[in-house]
């Protein structure tokens, strides 16, 4: 059987020599991916670590989380994920994550938490809205528009607002409830509408929307990193041991800056 033929052209492949040609590159292709998953499988695989983030935090505090693992980032696989609160907790509670960013969640004390910032609130407002012109605004102004408040979702952060109001002698019911800054911010630019949010969402502001602090002392809350105690993963533990050095390092830095 021929599989070359010879032409005044100079040598060909007879249509015989064609398909053998296709074979052997077939033959050649599944050889090398053999190969290939021959030492895949003969290399351990990677453990995973899953960080969660409260969405928007991601934007402050991945790239920390790199910084903290450090070398350890060489041997394990790290996934990561943007959620609200309470499915982080859960997440945690049920092994999905080994670590997270997230707020103070009630109803899972199998949970540890490690504060890692105290957020002020800010006023947020349409950009052409009346409160802009002011440099800071008196919480009492924010009785006479339409108020955005948290929903169950943003459970901690509702909580703390609601406190705050009732401390500076308010009660005003919000006319909607948000649970992400995604529908904070539509809300606030098409109902003119104003909230009170931590700071970390002037992050995401569009050009529609502004923000202002708040005149006196604004209500704060905690960001932690949670994790279940149960876990044993050797990352987990190396993270939050780096993660206490963080701590005591910006202690530090805070002392250092007071005069």
């Amino acid at each position: 059987m021929a599989l070359l033929m010879r032409s005044a052209r100079g040598v060909e492949l007879t249509e015989a020599g064609k398909v053998f040609l296709d074979h052997a590159r077939l033959a050649v292709a599944q050889v090398e991916a053999g190969r290939d998953a021959a030492r895949r499988a003969a290399r351990p695989a990677k453990p995973g670590f899953a960080v969660g983030f409260l969405s928007g935090q991601e934007v402050n505090w991945l790239t920390e989380t790199t910084r903290l693992l450090g070398p350890e980032l060489r041997n394990i696989e790290m996934t990561v994920s943007s959620e609200n609160s309470p499915d982080l907790a859960d997440g945690l509670s049920s092994g999905r994550l080994d670590v997270a960013f997230l707020r103070h969640e009630p109803n899972h004390p199998e949970l540890d938490y490690v504060t890692v910032a105290t957020e002020h609130f800010v006023v947020l407002m349409p950009s052409d809205h009346r409160l802009a012109r002011e440099q800071s605004i008196d919480v009492r102004e924010l009785a006479k528009e339409t108020f955005i408040g948290g929903s169950d979702i943003a459970g901690p952060m509702r909580r703390a607002i609601e406190d705050y109001l009732a401390a500076s002698g308010l009660n005003i019911e919000p006319a909607h409830r948000v649970h992400n800054l995604t529908m904070a911010m539509s809300l606030i630019a098409s109902t003119r509408g104003v909230a009170l949010l931590p700071a970390y969402a002037e992050n995401f502001l569009p050009w529609s929307v502004t923000s202002r602090p708040l005149r006196g002392e604004p209500p704060t809350i905690d960001l932690a990193v949670g994790y279940n105690r149960s876990n044993s993963s050797p990352t987990l533990a190396y993270f939050l041991s780096r993660l206490k050095q963080f701590g005591k390092e910006q202690v530090q830095a805070a002392k250092g800056g007071v005069r």
